[in-house]
């Protein structure tokens, strides 16, 4: 199986649908702050989780070139009040242009707010992105979905998530045997997985069908190995091809001697025929 053009395939099969978004791209507004002077990880296995997830949101979400993602910068949701401000540590939007970079996202000039919100917990923020970040996503920014997450393994595990209902109640999605929790908004299942040689507990997305969404480090991984076994068949195939027209030569040098061989027999008997009937000649002369 071609596992890379299988998975663009359902890659286009699972891809959400939305309207575009009535704003503009904008990189930058006098007197809303873009920066706060604070690292984007809290530790090295938030940044491992945050860069991981952020790089396989943006592989998988790639073809559609309205869906942009955000990884720990400022979003402003009220236009004039620079106090509405949130910096989730990842956040999807959809039908806003994928580009140029924002130095913060403002939702009044876009013409939209985050679609879905991730945050990964941290000792300094653990419980407000429990509590009153659910209200702020989900409520006063008007997103769909927020989920939770704790990556760091020797804490306990937790993961988490709520969406806005139709008729805009906040309620938290259930997750299925396996803890993993379905995104209705993104289309896409997420599910953590331990990485013992990091210690971090990884979140990771999948298609509704189960298939993992790679890396672009892991795609490119899989491309190197898909062409490695290509070269590998077609190999192969040239050494199969090979031994056919070896095999060929065989059966027919040995049909060419054979044929020599039925040749010979044939000459000898004609001649031992004709040596009979020289001999036969010459004894009924003598005779």
């Amino acid at each position: 199986m071609d596992t890379l053009n299988d998975f663009h395939f359902k890659q286009k099969k699972y891809m959400p649908v939305f309207p575009k978004a009535s704003g503009k791209p904008t990189i930058y507004i006098e007197g809303y702050p873009c920066e706060d002077d604070e690292p984007m990880a809290a530790t090295g296995f938030h940044g491992v989780q945050i860069t991981t997830f952020f790089d396989q949101l943006s592989y998988y979400f790639a073809i559609n070139e309205h869906i942009h993602i955000g990884i720990d910068n400022f979003i402003y949701y009220d236009d004039g009040d620079i106090t509405k401000v949130v910096a989730p540590d990842v956040y999807v939007v959809f039908g806003v242009e994928k580009h140029p970079q924002r130095r913060s996202f403002y939702t009044w000039m876009e013409g939209a707010a985050p679609i879905a919100i991730f945050e990964f917990l941290s000792d300094s923020t653990a419980n407000q992105d429990r509590n009153e970040k659910v209200q702020v996503y989900l409520k006063d920014m008007g997103s769909q979905e927020y989920f939770i997450h704790q990556p760091e393994m020797k804490k306990p595990a937790e993961f988490r998530g709520w969406q806005r209902s139709p008729s805009g109640d906040i309620v938290e999605i259930e997750p299925d045997v396996r803890g993993g929790l379905f995104s209705e908004a993104l289309n896409l299942w997420f599910r953590w997985e331990e990485q013992p040689d990091t210690h971090v507990r990884l979140l990771r997305p999948y298609l509704p069908d189960g298939t993992a969404i790679t890396t672009s480090m892991e795609e490119r991984r899989l491309h190197k190995q898909e062409q490695q076994l290509r070269i590998q068949e077609q190999d192969r195939r040239i050494q199969e091809q090979n031994r056919r027209i070896q095999e060929q030569n065989r059966r027919e040098a040995a049909e060419a001697k054979a044929a020599e061989e039925q040749q010979r027999r044939q000459a000898l008997e004609i001649e031992l025929e004709r040596l009979r009937a020289q001999h036969t000649d010459t004894k009924n002369k003598n005779a």
